[in-house]
């Protein structure tokens, strides 16, 4: 057991989990699976305090930290072998447009188990916890468009696993691209300067956004998915308009690889 009682094993396993949230065919089931999966880890975490919000933040924190360096995200070459035929806006826009389903899909599963809660008074204490798993399970997808924006855009990331995972929590949180002329930092570094206090007001926002979720009747369902999906698609305009700036100000970036032809039966539409 690691500090304060908790399985060194867990981290990796919350790690797994949020990371197979940002695939992009997740079905409705699955989806639910895991957000019912990731809910249990954060309690086992000791997000289950109920009684100090102050602590679900911080724990909202420090697992989108700790998260961060499992996200997937396809480099150029990956992600036109996968679209075929797309590149630069119209890969950018099919990026943003699966992201945007799967983030609702959270939204929808996470609310849909708050909106059932209501039927079950005592089972509504845990409606912090899941709405905190279903954030931090969002966030994840969305560092996931991050970096692989930055792809499309051909703004570099850094390929230092720690430092890139800073830079993805850094540009999602500011919803801006990273300044590739920047040194890189560790994760533990980045928590003690001002970007963890910008994370953490982001990830409130965002978490205070997902109380509107808690209605009776499964309307946090809709409301839920439709919220998510709205601030997925407005983090992608923002953060594509600055890469595209930052794309020109790049001195000797070499193209990529031409898009792929489109093939009979491709998958990726």
């Amino acid at each position: 057991m690691g500090e304060g009682g908790t399985d060194p094993g867990t981290g990796q396993q919350l790690g797994e989990t949020v990371a197979a949230l940002t695939a992009d065919d997740v079905a409705p089931a699955r989806r639910r699976q895991l957000l019912g999966r990731l809910v249990g880890q954060a309690r086992a975490r000791g997000v289950g305090d109920l009684f100090k919000p102050r602590g679900v933040v911080r724990w909202m924190v420090e697992t989108v930290a700790e998260v961060a360096p499992h996200v997937p995200v396809r480099d150029l070459a990956t992600l036109r072998r996968h679209f075929p035929g797309l590149d630069g806006d119209e890969l950018a826009d099919r990026l943003t447009r699966n992201a945007a389903r799967a983030t609702a899909g959270v939204g929808a599963a996470g609310g849909g188990a708050s909106a059932v809660q209501w039927t079950v008074a005592p089972a509504l204490l845990s409606a912090p916890v899941l709405l905190a798993a279903e954030t931090v399970a969002v966030v994840a997808v969305e560092l996931k468009l991050v970096g692989e924006l930055h792809e499309v855009y051909g703004v570099p990331l850094p390929t230092s696993g720690s430092q890139r995972a800073v830079a993805l929590v850094q540009s999602w949180a500011s919803q801006r691209g990273i300044n590739p002329m920047m040194p890189g930092v560790g994760v533990g570094a980045v928590l003690g300067t001002a970007a963890r206090q910008e994370l953490r007001d982001t990830l409130l926002k965002r978490f205070g956004r997902n109380l509107t979720t808690l209605g009776p009747f499964l309307t946090g369902a809709a409301v839920a998915g439709y919220l998510n999906r709205r601030a997925t698609r407005a983090l992608a305009d923002e953060l594509r308009t600055d890469l595209r700036r930052q794309a020109k100000a790049l001195p000797g970036v070499p193209p990529g690889p031409p898009a792929l032809p489109t093939g009979p039966g491709d998958p990726s539409s």
